[in-house]
């Protein structure tokens, strides 16, 4: 749940947030999981 509260706070939509993150997590290098998280996350195109 603090993750949701977290991207609604940064001002994303916390639904597409997360279900892009569940998208893209199994193949995203585990060096950069960092890039996920709600401050740095860039929707995919």
């Amino acid at each position: 749940m603090s993750l949701l509260a977290t991207a609604k706070r940064a001002g994303l939509n916390p639904w597409d947030y997360l279900r892009d993150v569940l998208a893209r997590i199994q193949d995203h290098s585990t060096h950069r999981l960092d890039e996920l998280l709600p401050g740095a996350w860039k929707p995919t195109a």
